[in-house]
């Protein structure tokens, strides 16, 4: 193992042992109490737990709380998100809302690291005056395996911000958008209109024109399937405001609450607490029945937008609690809409998975279709709607101090969502019959309150 170099350094500097370390960068924002630190350093991927644990007993001592070993993953890795991006912007390879913020004022700041994925990073963010979350595919994207496996596995990225290529006219940008649009959503009447929308969003500067580092960020974040929802929905509040961004960068408006419920444990304590007492504990942090019922109104009006929306049919293939939240007013938002992905997509990709069994059909949590062993390939329909998924998840959450001349037929309106099979085109009238039921029915309870 070599030693450390002697040598002049700035401070700030931090110094490995050659082999280990292809960059040497500057540390940037060390703060008494951090879960991540900007800037720190540019690790090579490879390197071992033991190796980061000793890293961190050399260096950080200091520190008033000991980073933990997976939060110092995040914390190298950190600094190589403003790296990667701020010199694609010098060179003019990108260019964003954000990227005068992020590389030249540095009024853009990343804070507490949310995930430990590499290939997927998600931090608090700090933009002048306002609060949101950061996101960012760095070098490879996550494309995610049907048979169930949450780790996504690696392929090559968008954010080589290599289209489109110098010399092509606003027109064929325009004709690429379309394409690929048509290839994420299906043939829709108005997806000229949404290639519209996009071109306007390109445009960052506001100046009349896109220039080709406009173009090439804005391509890098199309293949993003949360980006895309975002604009497909961005008359509407479901999901969170885009607030900026740079290369395939991107802030987002903070959602102060989430999860929708439930509470997070350290695993160990996980292991002695019985079902029945986790389910209660998950209660005890929900906002008032009234509060409640607005949300899953929010929720519900989700699955009606992305059903035969505007831009076509979108599938919910997480709906766990961790998926959504809601802001001081209690309006419902999606967290993460990652796996909230246009059904033409997720039927291309599906069709192409070899199966032996249903379970090799899965993708996400809850997308799931059947094998056809004839041929060991998935079939492309799900066999649960968005509809009866979210059922799944609102049940406890809102019978759970409902009134009580409200509750009998709540449970039987949720225990019928619940029994929806197939997907929902096949009993589109049943869908929207409970649908409308169900929202029906909740709004009359709170229409004439405070609440709603």
């Amino acid at each position: 193992m070599g030693g450390l170099k002697k040598a002049s350094v700035r401070p700030g500097q931090i110094l490995l042992p050659t082999h280990e370390v292809p960059v040497l960068l500057l540390a940037g924002c060390v703060r008494r109490k951090l879960d991540c630190v900007c800037g720190v350093l540019d690790l090579y991927r490879a390197l071992s737990r033991t190796r980061l644990q000793k890293f961190h007993r050399e260096y950080f001592h200091s520190l008033h709380a000991p980073i933990q070993p997976i939060k110092l993953m995040c914390l190298l890795r950190c600094g190589s998100i403003r790296i990667y991006q701020c010199d694609k912007y010098r060179k003019g390879v990108i260019d964003g809302t954000a990227c005068s913020s992020l590389c030249e004022k540095e009024t853009l700041y990343l804070g507490k690291c949310f995930t430990a994925k590499p290939n997927s990073q998600v931090y608090s963010g700090n933009w002048g005056d306002l609060q949101g979350v950061i996101k960012c595919q760095m070098e490879e994207a996550p494309h995610y395996d049907l048979g169930g496996e949450m780790e996504p596995r690696k392929e090559a990225a968008p954010a080589a911000f290599n289209k489109p290529t110098k010399g092509t006219s606003v027109e064929k940008f325009r004709e690429m958008i379309i394409s690929h649009l048509k290839a994420k959503v299906g043939d829709q009447a108005n997806l000229a209109d949404l290639a519209t929308q996009v071109l306007s969003f390109t445009d960052s500067n506001k100046d009349g024109h896109i220039s080709l580092p406009e173009a090439h960020s804005t391509w890098a974040l199309l293949q993003l399937n949360e980006f895309l929802l975002a604009l497909v929905l961005q008359e509407r509040d479901h999901t969170p405001k885009l607030l900026g961004f740079c290369g395939d960068l991107y802030m987002m408006e903070k959602v102060p609450y989430s999860p929708l419920y439930g509470i997070s444990l350290p695993w160990i304590v996980e292991l002695w607490i019985p079902a029945g007492l986790r389910r209660s504990m998950e209660q005890w942090f929900t906002p008032s029945w009234p509060h409640k019922a607005k949300i899953a109104i929010g929720l519900l009006e989700l699955v009606e937008d992305i059903f035969h929306g505007t831009y076509g049919s979108f599938l919910m293939c997480d709906v766990r609690t961790t998926t959504f939240g809601y802001n001081e007013r209690h309006d419902f938002k999606v967290v993460d809409a990652r796996y909230i992905i246009p059904e033409a997509t997720f039927q291309e990709r599906i069709r192409q998975q070899r199966c032996d069994v249903d379970e090799d059909c899965l993708y996400g949590t809850n997308c799931l279709t059947s094998c056809d062993l004839t041929k060991h390939r998935c079939t492309p329909e799900v066999t649960r709607p968005n509809l009866a998924k979210v059922c799944d998840t609102l049940k406890n959450y809102i019978l759970r101090g409902a009134p009580s001349d409200l509750s009998d037929e709540l449970e039987k309106q949720l225990y019928a969502c619940m029994a929806l099979k197939g997907s929902a085109e096949q009993m589109e009238i049943e869908h929207s019959l409970i649908l409308n039921n169900l929202k029906t029915l909740l709004w009359k309870k709170i229409s004439h309150t405070k609440d709603s």
